[in-house]
């Protein structure tokens, strides 16, 4: 990752700093960096006690001081050697937009990754119109290690370090709803190295589809239609499902039976290159249903009882 962003283009009148801000990894991290410094001399060490994503992004941003721009990197992410001069140019270009980002080619290290890697391509697993499956540049409502000019910060504030997850969702809500533009450039892109177990991936979309609901109940608004359909589909399975023996078939068999063709199908195109058709045919009700239920469990969490997050949920899934 710093090898990458150090390798990265960059206009001959700009000059970079890199901050990297580590939650007191006890497992290498920090005497890997303590090497890199000695071969970039300018890269910075930032110490997050709190060891959760909204303060490491504060941090760094804190650390970069009044800083033209902003580019925001997470350690999973590789970026391509455009990926910087591209966005600023682009940002340069449009002042209408106040973001930017790119193209996500998900990269695995084992079996496993490789299968959630797949699942992860397709608009079937994430969604339609999601950023991960975009094929060609244009506005869209979140990318992923998205770089800001400086004043969007000033204009609408930091990132709110009570979300565990989903901040980067609702930073870049408040971005369109205060009238900027945020852009996916298929042109640059990053490597990300995608979680290698199941069990990790079910408790990141959980807490993904959680924390949307907290999101939501801050805007008093869903910010995107495709983030229900996972908890519609699990209000289905669990009113439904029960009552088979009492409502019509196509009531009861139609949505489940056109869930798992649809499943199938889309693992039988994508089950190539040694991978195993009903692993990939795992992972997809794995990303819908604990999205789903997260949901659920935050729409009664924050709406019904009125709570604040679950110290559990904010256990995060590295």
């Amino acid at each position: 990752c710093i090898r990458a962003i150090y390798s990265a283009e960059l206009p001959e009148d700009m000059a970079m700093k890199v901050f990297v801000v580590d939650g007191m990894s006890d497992d290498g991290t920090r005497e890997l960096i303590h090497d890199l410094q000695k071969e970039f001399a300018a890269l910075m060490l930032v110490d997050n006690p709190r060891q959760l994503t909204p303060y490491a992004f504060n941090l760094g941003i804190y650390a970069g001081g009044t800083a033209d721009f902003i580019q925001i990197i997470g350690a999973r992410h590789i970026i391509s050697g455009n990926y910087l001069s591209t966005a600023f140019k682009t940002l340069e270009n449009d002042p209408s937009v106040w973001c930017v980002g790119g193209r996500i080619i998900n990269e695995f290290t084992t079996y496993k990754s490789k299968v959630i890697a797949t699942a992860m391509s397709t608009s079937f697993g994430m969604g339609i119109g999601n950023f991960r499956t975009l094929e060609r540049s244009g506005f869209t409502d979140t990318v992923t290690s998205p770089m800001y000019p400086y004043f969007v910060f000033e204009k609408i504030g930091f990132f709110d370090e009570e979300l565990v997850r989903n901040q980067d969702d609702d930073f870049n809500f408040r971005v369109t709803k205060s009238g900027g533009k945020i852009y996916y450039c298929h042109e640059i892109s990053l490597k990300y190295y995608v979680r290698a177990s199941f069990q990790g991936l079910w408790r990141q979309f959980y807490q993904y589809g959680y924390w949307k609901v907290y999101v939501n109940k801050k805007h008093k608004a869903i910010t995107t239609l495709r983030q229900v359909i996972p908890a519609l589909f699990m209000t289905y399975l669990f009113l439904v499902i029960p009552s088979l023996w009492i409502l019509p078939f196509w009531l009861v068999g139609v949505p489940m039976i056109a869930y798992l063709a649809l499943c199938l199908t889309v693992s039988i195109k994508k089950a190539t290159g040694g991978l195993k058709l009903h692993d990939l045919a795992l992972v997809f009700p794995i990303l819908h249903l604990s999205y789903g239920l997260g949901y659920l469990n935050g729409l009664f969490h924050f709406l019904l009882l009125g709570k604040k997050p679950s110290v559990k949920q904010k256990r995060m899934s590295r």
